[in-house]
């Protein structure tokens, strides 16, 4: 007998809807009468926002979405008081729990964007802060889109594809270095660096 779990399928369902900005997934179980409907146009800005429900966010979400060849990276920060770090991944809507190369290359990138911006505000003097303390608070999603991904790990949730990091990181730093550029009135990235 197959026997469905619905918090299971939702929380796939919930996934797969904030990832595709728009589609509209139902989910029924009639032996409970139970239905739930999943529809985001927010897409990944919404689901940063949806994670951080029960924190306080500090700003409102920094997205960005950018296509290099074959490869689209979106992206969605938002920045919240408390000190976990919540980093999620997907390569073509799979969720890669393990991570992988696209998320080493987010991680690189927001490292030196927020020491870069910080020296050059005058926030820090010689030493630089360290990947932990950038994403201390973080909440993130990192959605790519590939042509031939190659999963790595016991589960196959984790990206292997070398050529990943860096293009994650060269977009990931050039439009973070945009926000900042353009955002500078705004305290962004002094609350992250407290």
């Amino acid at each position: 007998t197959t026997d469905f779990d619905f918090s299971h399928l939702a929380t796939r369902f919930r996934e797969l809807a904030f990832l595709n900005s728009g589609l509209k997934i139902v989910l029924s179980d009639e032996r409970k009468e139970k239905k739930e409907e999943f529809q985001y146009f927010g897409g990944l800005q919404e689901f940063v926002k949806w994670l951080n429900k029960t924190k306080e966010a500090i700003h409102k979400p920094i997205y960005f979405k950018k296509q290099t060849d074959s490869t689209i990276v979106e992206v969605a920060v938002q920045y919240n008081l408390g000190y976990q770090e919540n980093i999620f991944g997907f390569v073509n809507t799979i969720n890669t729990v393990e991570g992988g190369t696209h998320i080493v290359g987010f991680k690189t990138a927001l490292t030196r964007v927020i020491n870069d911006y910080a020296k050059k505000q005058n926030v820090m003097k010689a030493e630089s802060l360290t990947g932990d303390d950038v994403r201390e608070g973080l909440t993130a999603v990192i959605s790519i889109k590939i042509p031939e991904p190659q999963f790595e790990g016991q589960t196959k949730t984790k990206l292997g594809n070398s050529e990943i990091k860096g293009v994650v990181d060269s977009i990931s730093m050039s439009a973070l270095q945009e926000f900042f550029e353009e955002n500078q009135r705004r305290t962004y990235p002094l609350a992250v660096l407290g």
